[in-house]
């Protein structure tokens, strides 16, 4: 392949250049899509370019959505598993690589086992565990008579506070962290937290930052999930949610442009925060092996 590329470079750029374009080509249609009036999406021979560029989709999007409540789920919730997976991830993954307990190596192929299954086969237990939990939502002590976490923001991070892609990312980026500067420092008298936080973690920003953007973009992506839990409580609503219950309120004809409107707007906080994190992100796929 490296032959290949130094006798015919043109190949290299060819593709790269049409994966660009089969990439980017989706986003821009679904942003000139979001300036288009009624009835011109699907329009026959299909223009690319709206005929005038409006913001009345934006506005009735924000209208119909009631952006602030669904933007406060969305963010609390994705913050709040942002948080978990990145604090639960370094810990573990810091005593699956260099502390050594009986059951270590079983617990991690335990860890690994976790990744071989869909998510969504859990959903169905994780929402009758929320349900029947103990004095919450009018429960008893025995989980009966109420409707548990399900009503209470709660039930949107509960199910993804752990990841086990999360531990085994971290737990593989701490093994070439060298054992003679974890000693040294424990020599010196420095208990497991502080070597875990002063030593291994700022050694571990680029591979965090990548674990971070990745949870994230899945977190603040959720639908499944975030439709079961909306159904106990429309109040729970996040914005993928809010953007598909966009086409029942609206005329057919408004129906896509106004709910691409929508996923403009939901998409903003994901690429300001790649924008800004990205030179750690690039640095943290070298570095754990994604690319």
């Amino acid at each position: 392949m490296p032959r290949i590329r130094r006798r015919f470079p043109w190949m290299s750029y060819a593709l790269v250049g049409i994966g660009a374009v089969v990439t980017l080509v989706p986003f821009l249609d679904m942003l000139l899509t979001s300036f288009k009036g009624p009835g011109e999406y699907g329009r026959l021979p299909y223009r690319f370019l709206p005929e005038a560029f409006d913001l009345a989709n934006y506005r009735d999007a924000i209208r119909q959505l009631n952006l602030p409540l669904l933007f406060r789920n969305s963010v609390i919730a994705t913050g709040l598993v942002t948080g978990s997976i990145l604090m639960t991830s370094s810990l573990a993954g810091y005593a699956l690589a260099k502390l050594r307990f009986p059951g270590r190596d079983l617990i991690f192929r335990l860890v690994l086992s976790t990744m071989m299954f869909p998510p969504f086969i859990f959903f169905i237990p994780h929402f009758l565990i929320l349900v029947h939990w103990p004095g919450a939502g009018g429960n008893d002590l025995l989980g009966r008579g109420g409707a548990g976490l399900t009503v209470s923001l709660a039930a949107l991070v509960m199910p993804f506070l752990v990841s086990g892609f999360g531990i085994f990312l971290m737990r593989q980026f701490m093994i070439s962290i060298p054992d003679e500067m974890l000693e040294a420092a424990r020599i010196d008298g420095a208990g497991e937290f502080t070597v875990w936080w002063r030593i291994v973690m700022p050694q571990t920003k680029p591979v965090a930052v990548t674990l971070a953007l990745l949870t994230f973009v899945n977190a603040w992506n959720e639908y499944i999930w975030a439709l079961l839990v909306a159904t106990a409580n429309p109040r729970l609503m996040t914005l993928p949610v809010g953007i598909q219950m966009l086409q029942s309120y609206l005329d057919p004809d408004r129906t896509v442009p106004v709910m691409m409107a929508g996923l403009v707007l939901s998409i903003l906080p994901i690429l300001l925060l790649f924008l800004i994190l990205q030179k750690h992100y690039i640095r943290g796929v070298m570095l754990s092996g994604l690319k």
